[in-house]
């Protein structure tokens, strides 16, 4: 299938990009498509092509682009001011607003990244315990600090539980801080946590790490254990957080952290992000409370105003009757569609996740942790998503988010670009 028309305008902004840029982009998409607007479950290019969004911002925007209540919150905050370095009433509200919500959390801490957050949690359990390693789970993404970008894709894993950095520009040092463990090998990982509990300061886990979901038991496994040994256990919830339920993979799963993070969806698609945990814990970010002990986190834009609005209005929007089960609904239909598809190519490919966030795999066999994404066929991966955009579905490099307002004419034309994409895969490998 040919590409979709380019305009010269389109054509120079990417040629400007790749002057201005590094590889021509933000390092998010590829840099071969420049989004000018989006609405609802769709977005256009500054060509005027229009796809239906399953990238959706990379998560954010669980109730679509430019829901008119977000914008209208956004507008009214920005005529009263964008930020200013002290507490809002909007920041106030979305807090108590996100400790209604998610069973951890009793306070909340607002930073503006993911990667902030996460890093900060991780700082907070050693802040608690007075020790230094953590203990994160063979790919999983905690955000793109040297702690976190420890096995988080190695291409040669090592042994467990050795740490290892992925990506140039990591101090040595800092692999001896992380302990790593197979996600889903919940004797495994608890023997490990036995074994350091003098060491370890904190367990942090996506409790749906990336694509693949926790077997049954997986995670009560490691509630139990960090329990046991009095380890403070994080749960990422930058991507699951107000996705899988309004109280988030805690709520869903039926087992509460002590600690977690948000992100994403919690602010509409504005940059906003939150640690939230029990006070306990959370008291350590307050000099009043430890002292010399406090745990300084400061942040220019941390509780942004606008960002705040704009959470507090899709929060707004996640509470209304049906908002979940329409999306559950709607994913479930294209996960259906797309494995009856592969099932009748014969391809060896398989679906994995939920309906709120799944994606093909070309692999075979059970796929239950990292490793078992190694087996993934990168280029035919590469294949399926380049035919998915020429059918005007704009897809990332992996998964495929589904919002509450995708709709009847949406999920139609993305069940025909599955189609396409299969046939064309099926087609390639004929020769």
């Amino acid at each position: 299938m040919p590409d979709l028309p380019r305009s010269e305008t389109e054509l120079a902004l990417v040629e400007l990009a790749r002057r201005v840029l590094p590889g021509g982009s933000f390092g998010n998409l590829s840099s071969d498509v420049v989004i000018a607007e989006g609405r609802a479950g769709r977005v256009w290019d500054v060509s005027g092509n229009e796809y239906v969004d399953v990238l959706l911002g990379s998560g954010p925007l669980f109730a679509g682009h430019c829901h008119p209540d977000i914008v209208a919150a956004v507008q009214a905050q920005v005529a009263r001011g964008a930020t200013f370095f002290a507490n809002s009433e909007p920041g106030i509200r979305l807090a108590a607003a996100i400790v209604d919500a998610v069973p951890c959390a009793e306070q909340v801490r607002f930073t503006s990244t993911g990667t902030e957050a996460d890093l900060y949690a991780m700082r907070l359990a050693r802040a608690f315990r007075g020790r230094d390693k953590i203990l994160k789970f063979e790919g999983g993404f905690h955000g793109m600090s040297e702690y976190s970008l420890q096995s988080m894709a190695p291409k040669r894993p090592g042994n467990f539980p050795q740490a290892i950095p992925d990506s140039p520009g990591i101090p040595r040092s800092v692999a001896g801080d992380m302990l790593v463990a197979p996600f889903n090998d919940a004797d495994l990982a608890a023997s490990l946590i036995r074994e350091h509990r003098e060491e370890l300061a904190g367990v942090i886990v996506e409790p749906f790490q990336r694509l693949i979901p926790p077997k049954p038991g997986f995670l009560q496994a490691l509630r139990d254990v960090t329990a046991e040994c009095g380890i403070p256990l994080i749960f990422d919830e930058i991507v699951t957080g107000f996705r899988f339920a309004y109280g988030g993979a805690q709520e869903y799963y039926g087992v509460v952290p002590d600690i977690c993070t948000l992100g994403k969806i919690v602010a509409g698609g504005y940059p906003l992000a939150v640690v939230a945990g029990r006070t306990e814990f959370m008291r350590h970010f307050d000099r009043a409370a430890v002292g010399d002990s406090v745990l300084p986190q400061i942040g220019t834009l941390s509780g942004n105003p606008v960002a705040s609005a704009a959470g507090l209005a899709t929060l707004d929007v996640l509470r209304r009757p049906g908002t979940y089960e329409t999306a559950f609904a709607t994913g479930r239909q294209l996960m259906d569609g797309l494995a009856g598809l592969l099932r009748e190519s014969g391809l060896p490919a398989q679906v994995i996740g939920m309906p709120v966030l799944f994606d093909v795999i070309f692999a075979e066999g059970e796929i239950s942790d990292y490793r078992g994404t190694l087996r993934q066929d990168a280029e035919a991966m590469r294949r399926f998503n380049r035919a998915m955009r020429a059918a005007g579905v704009l897809k990332g490099d992996s998964k495929v988010y589904v919002s509450a307002v995708h709709d009847a004419a949406d999920v139609q034309v993305v069940l025909a670009a599955f189609a396409r994409a299969v046939e064309e895969e099926v087609a390639f490998r004929r020769g």
